[in-house]
């Protein structure tokens, strides 16, 4: 199931071809245009054309392999259902058709209801009705990622038979990279090598050669699941199973380095404090609305932070030099809390934080920043103790407050998203306001309140 896909720079003198093309209405030419150029590349330029009816005409002017394709590789954002909800019933089947049924039921997903429906039903009945087994699942599960292509023996047929039944389902799908083994039931038995089968006596049950699955997914599991599992074990692929174990599809890599590649993308812009619905690509008024709340939010827990300062006025007053120290023990304290909640939540993205050893993560960043912050510590006391001509009491405020705050971090940098995840939210949706909230306000009060014992 295609995903987002990383584009690459548009050549600027391809695209003005292209324009020219589009515009001239250069139907013959078009066709030799693109002989060569990998439909992902003719995607990034029938996207960055300047109107839809621009992007209509070339698409109509392709064959329905290149212009199924270049839709297929074009992403959502990119209005890729409008273009085919644009063109009719009969070259949007064309089009569907070259598609694997995936593929074509991620593009009717995006459609509206009724374009939808006017597409399916100029689809012969077959087709329509695996597409709309696959659009019945959540796109963003096992059963919405999967395709029905697949190939399968029966555990009871011999090793020539199995492999002439490979032959005939092998020519009806582009590419397959596993024989799966099935019952009478259709349910699901194991795999069986190539090799194996080929090498194997004619005669040879296909049972006798079956070698067990080492993962399976339900419909319903989540697409982050299905890719940490295909990571964990190396497979090319994974069979989708029902409830009762019978074989509903299969789950490609290809299909996965699309979902870990959203799926990181959408971690790294939480844990940013922008919401995963901004597109890379949106405009400034889409960045506004995505990334106002958060920054709304943060404004909130800095300014009940920071308020800690006023009831310490008279400390800040005397000593003047404690409005350098806390912002640079908070900001070292707020980069100590980043690489822990960095390194907790890829280990929880990655599925090393499960289990019974789900709080050790804890227990590691502490001692981390309990090593770190002893050190750093002494490196800034020393510093400010010459700054303010040697008096030792100044060392000992700013050890004691650095050597805290990296501690309270590393703690709070692991155990927030931990125990975020143990709850069964995103930890990298909230974790990094309330680390660094905590962390900037143990900063400021561990510097005053032993400013105003030790220096009072």
């Amino acid at each position: 199931m295609s995903s987002e896909k990383t584009s690459v720079a548009v050549d600027p003198a391809k695209l003005e071809e292209l324009r020219a093309l589009a515009q001239q209405g250069a139907h013959i030419e078009l066709p030799d245009w693109v002989a060569g150029i990998h439909p992902s590349d003719i995607a990034d330029l029938v996207a960055s054309l300047d109107s839809e009816a621009q992007q209509l005409e070339i698409l109509e002017a392709l064959s329905d392999a290149v212009a199924s394709e270049t839709l297929a590789e074009m992403e959502e954002h990119e209005d890729r259902a409008e273009l085919l909800s644009a063109l009719d019933e009969s070259r949007g089947a064309a089009l569907l058709q070259e598609l694997a049924d995936d593929d074509a039921a991620d593009l009717l997903g995006e459609m509206e209801p009724d374009d939808r429906d006017r597409m399916l039903a100029a689809l012969p009945s077959a087709e329509a009705g695996e597409i709309r087994d696959l659009l019945r699942y959540d796109e963003e599960t096992a059963g919405g990622l999967m395709t029905t292509a697949l190939v399968s023996v029966a555990a009871e047929s011999s090793a020539y038979d199995a492999i002439a039944e490979i032959r005939r389902q092998g020519r009806e799908i582009e590419d397959f990279y596993s024989v799966f083994v099935v019952d009478h039931l259709n349910r699901l038995r194991g795999t069986v090598p190539l090799a194996d089968l080929i090498l194997a006596d004619p005669d040879a049950p296909v049972e006798s050669l079956v070698e067990p699955m080492l993962a399976v997914a339900h419909p319903d599991t989540d697409q982050e699941e299905v890719g940490r599992v295909m990571g964990r074990y190396n497979l090319v692929s994974i069979p989708v199973v029902s409830q009762e174990g019978s074989l509903l599809g299969q789950i490609t890599f290809d299909d996965v380095i699309d979902v870990i590649e959203a799926e990181t993308t959408e971690d790294i812009l939480r844990l940013a404090g922008v919401s995963d619905e901004e597109e890379l690509r949106a405009g400034w008024l889409e960045s506004v609305r995505s990334r106002l709340p958060w920054l709304t939010l943060n404004l909130v827990t800095a300014g009940l932070a920071a308020s800690v300062i006023l009831s310490f006025e008279a400390v800040i007053g005397q000593w003047t030099f404690l409005a350098f120290l806390m912002p640079v023990i908070a900001a070292l304290g707020g980069n100590t809390g980043t690489q822990a909640l960095a390194v907790t939540i890829r280990r929880i993205a990655v599925g090393d934080g499960l289990g019974p050893n789900h709080f050790e993560a804890v227990g590691k960043e502490v001692l981390v920043g309990l090593l770190n912050g002893f050190v750093l510590g002494v490196i800034f006391s020393l510093f400010a103790f010459f700054w303010e001509g040697g008096d030792p009491r100044i060392g000992l405020v700013v050890l004691v407050a650095m050597w805290s705050n990296i501690i309270v971090a590393g703690f709070a940098g692991a155990l927030v998203p931990t125990v975020l995840d143990r709850l069964g939210v995103d930890p990298a949706v909230a974790s990094s306001v309330f680390v660094h909230t905590l962390t900037d306000l143990v900063g400021f009060v561990m510097v005053l309140s032993l400013a105003s014992t030790l220096l009072a």
